[in-house]
């Protein structure tokens, strides 16, 4: 077979396997409830290189993708160009250290995963990132050329979702990894924090937060109230009229878009605030585009990742990026 290259803006429908945005707010409430008790353990490099079948798809794949872009290896026991892709793209999961999780699929015994990702044949790789999967190539390629599509791909993970990878541990291999114990209490900080909200001292109450995410950079509750204080600082002195008046007079102003956004999640019209940035992200380009982006992820904050008009956006943020 021929290698082919397939273009990194493709985005395979996933609904029949499992809501994405649904599997990403799983996999952000595991993360923040591992961080509260000291953050994940490193993994040995053995386990960057995991079996995966349809029972355990959206577990290992869509859900670990959350936080490492995840690379699938479709291939076959009887496919030669397979036996030649495998062992390469093993090797680099181990020397990128976490940076990503290859998954590996036999199609033989995973005929429904083969169809649902319309693969014509093997081997074929593609990847899943924050739930969403796109093709990478197909067919025998040359090292350069994957190192610099996984280069590609980590890149996109970071910068757009905000993916941190695995932390590795050789030393690791074959222990069982050493219990964390848990971080804090932070009941004082946390009614600083509460107590400065009530005062109308957001500065206050931002810093109360950052004081416990600066020990305990995943704790749910710091992470929702400091996303809500900055929130009210950044409306705090803003005249609504005016806002709203320049946001609807140059649809290409991102800063005025942001500003509205920060308004109509203020005021309670979420989705409104939410389509705003969706919409922004998708019409612009460059550092116009990524601080629309940002915004969007803080105000996601804002509500929770469990919220399913949060999961709803993020889904739509994925299919404009991509």
């Amino acid at each position: 077979m021929q290698p082919r290259n397939m273009s990194m803006s493709g985005v395979v429908d996933l609904a029949a396997v499992k809501a994405a945005g649904e599997a990403k707010a799983k996999a952000e409430q595991a993360r923040a409830e591992a961080a509260r008790h000291g953050g994940p353990a490193a993994v040995p490099p053995s386990a960057l290189v995991i079996d995966v079948d349809e029972a355990g798809f959206e577990r290992d794949v869509l859900q670990r993708s959350a936080e490492v872009p995840v690379v699938l290896d479709f291939w076959a026991e009887w496919c030669e160009p397979c036996k030649q892709l495998g062992p390469l793209l093993e090797r680099l999961a181990v020397e990128y250290s976490g940076r990503f999780l290859l998954a590996k699929i036999d199609v033989d015994a995973n005929q429904m995963l083969m169809q649902q990702f319309g693969i014509q044949g093997i081997p074929a790789v593609f990847a899943v990132v924050a739930g969403q999967a796109l093709p990478l190539f197909q067919g025998a390629v040359p090292e350069a050329q994957i190192r610099e599509t996984l280069d590609q791909l980590i890149l996109v993970g970071e910068e757009r979702f905000g993916l941190t990878g695995l932390a590795v541990d050789p030393a690791a291999e074959g222990a069982e990894p050493a219990a964390r114990p848990a971080a804090g209490p932070y009941d004082a900080l946390l009614e600083a924090a509460m107590s400065a909200l009530d005062a109308g001292d957001l500065a206050g109450a931002v810093q109360a937060y950052k004081n416990v995410l600066a020990d305990d950079p995943g704790h749910p509750e710091a992470k929702l109230g400091l996303a809500q204080a900055e929130l009210l600082s950044r409306v705090q002195g803003m005249d609504p009229q005016t806002v709203r008046k320049n946001a609807a007079d140059d649809p290409a102003d991102v800063t005025a878009q942001i500003a509205a956004a920060d308004l109509d999640l203020a005021g309670g019209h979420v989705q409104d605030a939410f389509g705003r940035l969706v919409e922004t992200v998708r019409r612009t380009f460059g550092e116009d585009r990524d601080a629309a982006r940002v915004r969007l992820l803080e105000l996601f904050e804002v509500i929770g990742p469990e919220d399913p008009r949060v999961i709803a956006a993020r889904q739509a943020l994925a299919r404009v990026l991509f």
